[in-house]
């Protein structure tokens, strides 16, 4: 089938390799689906949101962590940054209440269809003091983002982006870079959402003492489960899982920026063929992406030096994608067009 497909690339009306990257994703999406004739369908970015115990301390954040609750409030009357991009490239949303300290059936008044009730608790407890989670919620959050890729898979969804929102949260992936990759947590911890240098240095100084407490558990027991039990997000627990399924379904993953790689650092650990998968979207501008990114072995398409979060690289992304299938479809061949071939 790659011969077949490779074949339908250098057949179009170009030179060899003269579309780069575009070639590259074609070949790559149309591998994912085992087929010379991909396509993208219904794709979608689902946002993961969750609270973290940590961000109660104001140690590791400069904005209240009632922020989460009023964010996805904001994703659902359309007014982020991430429902801009989605309306503007055509791709479906999904909010997700993972574990955030609000109760929204309460703030909204009704039910209301973009939001995915998947509460694990009102957000982690703070690992500072002890374990983030239980094994038992960690294992029940990665089900949980399983369960929310194959319902959009069976609405016809092959492409799929994951974004987050969780003040708190780029200390956990900092975190979770940390444990899986051995780099010191003082060259994973950047500035999240906008810290002084000052700040900066006590949210790095408040990662080293998390890190000494968990180090001895983690390393007795080195697996995904254990590292999201002491230092993860119920955000990035269910996006673990959710790269896991989507992977599974031979979907095509839109991989966003710092905290979202940061679980898939995770999901790979526990199946490396995640990876094929894969597209990443772009170099966040937090520190210690790059680093993420080169452990990977991953290029990204772009690097704009954005670091929102939400899956707002994905869905910038998306419309290259989008591009490489249309070549794929629509460009005549030499045969069609008539145009001779290089001798």
């Amino acid at each position: 089938m790659q011969g077949t497909l490779q074949g339908r690339i250098d057949s179009k009306t170009k030179p060899h390799g003269a579309l780069g990257r575009l070639e590259e994703l074609a070949l790559q999406v149309g591998m994912i689906q085992g087929t010379a004739h991909p396509r993208l369908s219904h794709p979608h970015i689902v946002v993961f949101a969750a609270d973290h115990g940590i961000a109660a301390t104001g140690l590791v954040n400069p904005y209240p962590q009632a922020v989460t609750a009023q964010m996805v409030l904001n994703f659902l009357q359309g007014g982020a940054a991430i429902n801009v991009l989605c309306r503007q490239h055509g791709i479906g949303l999904r909010i997700v209440d993972a574990g955030v300290n609000a109760n929204f059936m309460e703030l909204l008044g009704v039910e209301d269809s973009a939001l995915i009730h998947e509460k694990i608790a009102y957000g982690t407890r703070n690992y500072l003091e002890g374990e983030a989670m239980s094994r038992e919620e960690a294992e029940r959050a990665m089900e949980a983002g399983r369960k929310i890729v194959s319902g959009l898979h069976k609405e016809g969804c092959n492409c799929i982006g994951l974004g987050e929102m969780g003040i708190g949260n780029t200390s956990s992936a900092s975190l979770i870079m940390s444990f899986v990759t051995g780099v010191p947590v003082e060259e994973c911890c950047g500035r999240g959402t906008g810290v002084n240098d000052q700040q900066l240095e006590t949210k790095i100084a408040t990662l080293r003492s998390v890190h000494r407490l968990h180090v001895q558990a983690i390393a007795a027991s080195p697996d995904v489960v254990t590292i999201l039990q002491h230092v993860g997000g119920f955000e990035l627990a269910m996006m673990t899982g959710a790269y896991l399924q989507a992977a599974a379904l031979k979907m095509v993953i839109l991989v966003d920026g710092f905290i979202t790689t940061a679980a898939l650092l995770l999901a790979s650990l526990l199946d490396a063929k995640v990876k094929d998968h894969c597209i990443y979207s772009h170099t966040s501008g937090e520190q210690g992406h790059q680093r993420m990114l080169h452990y990977l072995d991953a290029r990204p398409l772009l690097n704009l030096g954005m670091r929102l979060g939400e899956g707002t690289g994905a869905a910038m992304a998306y419309p290259i994608v989008q591009s490489a299938m249309v070549f794929l479809r629509e460009m005549a061949s030499f045969e069609s067009a008539g145009v001779s071939k290089q001798e």
